[in-house]
């Protein structure tokens, strides 16, 4: 019997015959640990007593609090400034030379197809939007790959997702995800792979893609894995680092279930709270908001920001609304500036920032009071995940965000005036 693509790149990892349910140890390619899970990892590797590290494979990136906010995350900054500098580890991305750990990942070329990737963040499934098997891991974890540059996996099951026809206008990847989640629910993709296929597949967009992948965790998904085709090969040319080996599904891969979409049947789509599978079409949707947040690791990419400046140019933001605008990394803020995007944003009364992930995790830079109400393009809307516990999060792609933020209340660019 065939394999599918998670059962084919842990099997050339593991240097075995893996199928699902089965145990492998395979060696890794990277792993990343980011400002908040880092320094956890770092005590742990000390604690193993050993001189044996994979330091090309190790890629730190502070992103959670940057720039830090208080004492105590400064202090976690320093520790991984440190850690890198003692043991002489290259691919660290200070403040001011990288931003979110995701988007970065890919920018620098670490993210590749067929590779195999872990990271102590929950979000490291993105890199299956470019055909790798990437998954999060602990800290520990990742203390154990520093030094052995292997990890232990229960190979998963798959969900074989078809897709057909194509996105209309102003719906995308944060769409799709969110609908497959609202059918299958938070746990419908426990400890599975979500692997995508089918004609539309070649209609979306890379930058969509990731969007999808990265939301595959918010299934349970273990990973969220596209098929390497042109647009993933025109996307990584000139950045990806190395050689690397797409990953195809045999035609007898064996699925535990499949689900299927037409991409034009999907409407812009807005996740209600407390959970990222509450969603609703955005028609159905008359929430009045109090803040507007485009970016983030699912869609703070230079597409995202394009399409919420279409939106927003020339108009203004409502006088009952902050808008905040996040680019994913300096490179997608240099592009903003260089395309006159950052410009838009100002002129229509938006907070532009550099990179960080502060906001999206409740951490600084954007926290809610209690009762006010958020549309944003982040990734999850638990209970007081960007603020108070009595504050509402609403999940939603960048142009109904842009538009939110100029109607005053959750709407797609067609509703505004």
């Amino acid at each position: 019997m065939g394999k599918t693509i998670a059962e084919k790149i842990l099997s050339e990892k593991s240097g075995t015959d893996a199928r699902a349910g089965q145990i492998v140890v395979a060696d890794v390619d990277y792993v990343m640990v980011n400002d908040v899970t880092g320094p956890i990892a770092f005590r742990e590797y000390g604690r193993l007593g050993t001189e044996s590290m994979f330091r090309d494979r190790m890629v730190l990136i502070p992103d959670h609090y940057v720039p830090n906010k208080d004492v105590a995350s400064a202090e976690q900054a320093k520790e991984m400034r440190a850690f890198a500098k003692r043991h002489g580890v290259e691919n660290y991305y200070e403040v001011g030379k990288g931003g979110v750990c995701h988007q970065i990942m890919i920018e620098e070329g670490f993210a590749a197809p067929g590779r195999l990737i872990v990271g102590a963040d929950s979000h490291t499934c993105t890199y299956g939007g470019i055909n790798a098997f990437s998954t999060g891991i602990g800290s520990t974890e990742a203390a154990v790959a520093f030094a052995t540059g292997k990890l232990w996996f229960k190979v998963p099951e798959t969900i074989r997702v078809e897709l057909a026809g194509r996105f209309g206008k102003g719906v995308g990847g944060k769409d799709l995800i969110i609908k497959i989640i609202t059918d299958i629910g938070v746990d419908g993709a426990n400890y599975k792979v979500l692997e995508f296929c089918g004609d539309g597949v070649a209609n979306m967009a890379v930058s969509d893609r990731l969007a999808v992948s990265n939301m595959a965790i918010e299934a349970g998904g273990k990973a969220g894995i596209f098929p390497f085709d042109r647009l993933t090969e025109e996307y990584i040319r000139g950045s990806v680092r190395g050689e690397y080996a797409p990953a195809s599904p045999d035609a007898d891969a064996a699925y535990c279930s499949t689900l299927r979409y037409d991409l034009s049947e999907i409407e812009p789509m807005v996740a209600f709270p407390h959970l990222p599978s509450n969603g609703r079409p955005v028609r159905d949707a008359d929430v009045k908001i109090d803040q507007a947040y485009l970016g983030s690791c699912t869609n703070g990419r230079i597409e995202d920001m394009r399409a919420g400046a279409a939106v927003v140019k020339g108009r203004k933001v409502h006088p009952d609304v902050r808008f905040l605008v996040v680019p994913a990394t300096q490179r997608v803020y240099r592009q903003m500036m260089d395309e006159g995007l950052a410009q838009i944003f100002l002129d229509a009364g938006a907070f532009v920032s550099g990179p960080t992930c502060g906001a999206c995790l409740g951490g600084y830079m954007g926290i809610l009071a209690a009762g006010e109400r958020a549309v944003s393009s982040t990734n999850r809307n638990f209970i007081g995940r960007m603020g108070d516990k009595d504050s509402e999060v609403y999940l939603a792609g960048p142009e109904v965000v842009a538009a939110s933020a100029i109607a005053g209340r959750i709407a797609t660019p067609d509703m505004l005036e």
